[in-house]
């Protein structure tokens, strides 16, 4: 929900800042890379929007944390690092999917933002592109820096007791998830109905690009008439590839299914393993029965795992078809450290949320219907196991916490070693009305 916020404040400050700035200006310039002020002051908005404590030398810390992004970036082209179009469209995608479950459907996010979901991604994927080069350079550079126990000791011992961070309450869930398998008729209804489209394209009675903003459920290719750009092979699911790289320039094969669904391909163009295309993809729905035939099946194994037949632990990794927390015995992890210590003030699914507020510890709850984040009905079950009350961090209950917190700090102080050095490498300019910021001098 903070990052949906947050997307959605960005967005549209950036369009205030747009009609306001009528002649924007150079702020700063990072070899090749600019920062205008119409970034700082769409930033600037962001954070008054998102009702954070605003400082007073608000704009010049973010001048600041822009220029070390672009000296990064500068850093990543010297070298050679970089991140694909695939890895970029993933997230991309990722992200949309997010937004998407925020808003309750694509239509409804589309209406808030006054943008497309094409547009969208479009005015997001240069920040998304460097906020994932910049990450890949930090790692780069930090990768070596591993904190010992005894480091981590030593550095909880140094910080004054009423220092110590106070933790909010923590809880450890699991989950174990069925998608209702899709009935034989639902399958042969769809196939149908995209046959029936791709006649009606043959015969000239629409375009594909038509059919596609008016039938496809891709929301990242839909309102851009299912067109995904250039691809190389494996950016895309098998079946896909499979499919573009057979057919012909300008044909439309049958419909393929895959993981998403079904998919209508018509090939653009080819040159050696890439490849233009476009779809309409369709995916198929859970019935009713369908959907009672998963419950029944959860609140059975439910049965079971209560009557001490199958743990529950068990029962996660060979049934779950959640593969995030399937592979970590169906519990869910914390993302920072990786424990099954989730804080209960992060955990983004409300749903689980007050679920948890009216279960007990070490119960099972009911069979629950759900979305998951692409939008398939499913059903699931969650094992609430441990409760930790809010408390003052201690290395006893908190190593993982306090570790990563000593390694963070350590990983810092590297990057700002590597910061004061790289100021002799590249050329850096800031504008004389950020004089006062004395921003190199602090880095």
């Amino acid at each position: 929900m903070k990052y949906w916020f947050l997307i959605s404040a960005y967005l549209l400050c950036k369009s205030a800042v747009a009609q306001e700035i009528l002649v924007d200006k150079i702020i700063a310039r990072v070899d090749n890379y600019i920062i205008l002020k119409s970034d700082i002051e769409a930033t600037y908005l962001q954070m008054q929007a998102s009702h954070q404590k605003v400082p007073e030398n608000a704009r010049c810390e973010i001048l600041k944390s822009m220029i070390m992004s672009k000296m990064l970036m500068a850093k990543s082209e010297i070298d050679s690092i970089k991140v694909s179009d695939k890895e970029i469209e993933n997230e991309l995608d990722r992200r949309m999917a997010y937004f998407i479950a925020q808003a309750g459907d694509e239509s409804k996010l589309e209406k808030t933002l006054g943008k497309t979901i094409s547009q969208l991604k479009d005015e997001l994927r240069e920040q998304v592109k460097e906020q994932m080069i910049v990450r890949e350079v930090q790692k780069e550079i930090t990768k070596n820096i591993k904190v010992t126990p005894a480091q981590v000791k030593k550095f909880y011992q140094k910080i004054p007791p009423d220092s110590l961070p106070f933790l909010a309450a923590e809880v450890e869930v699991g989950q174990i998830v069925k998608i209702p398998q899709v009935s034989a008729e639902e399958k042969s209804n769809i196939r149908a109905f995209l046959l029936s489209l791709k006649y009606a394209i043959e015969r000239g009675e629409m375009t594909f690009s038509e059919a596609a903003r008016k039938y496809s459920e891709d929301p990242g290719s839909a309102q851009s008439g299912g067109e995904l750009g250039w691809r190389s092979r494996g950016e895309l699911v098998p079946e896909f590839e499979a499919v573009a790289m057979k057919i012909k320039p300008g044909e439309i094969a049958d419909p393929v299914e895959s993981e998403f669904g079904f998919h209508l391909i018509q090939l653009l163009n080819r040159k050696g393993n890439r490849f233009q295309a476009r779809h309409i993809l369709i995916r198929p729905k859970s019935s009713l029965e369908d959907i009672k035939v998963a419950a029944r099946f959860l609140d059975s194994l439910r049965t079971k795992i209560l009557q001490d037949s199958i743990t529950f632990r068990a029962a996660a990794k060979q049934f779950s078809d959640d593969k995030t927390t399937k592979g970590n015995a169906g519990f869910f992890k914390d993302v920072n450290t990786g424990s099954q210590k989730i804080p209960m003030d992060e955990i983004e699914d409300p749903t689980i949320f007050f679920v948890l507020d009216t279960m007990k510890v070490g119960s099972i709850s009911p069979v629950l219907r759900f979305r998951t984040e692409d939008g398939k009905e499913a059903v699931r079950i969650l094992y609430y196991k441990a409760y930790y009350p809010p408390h003052y961090a201690n290395l006893t209950d908190d190593y993982q916490k306090i570790a990563l917190i000593a390694e963070n700090e350590e990983k810092q102080a590297a990057l700002d070693r590597w910061l004061q050095k790289a100021q002799k490498d590249v050329y850096i300019y800031i504008d004389s009305d950020y004089d006062k910021c004395n921003i190199l001098q602090k880095m």
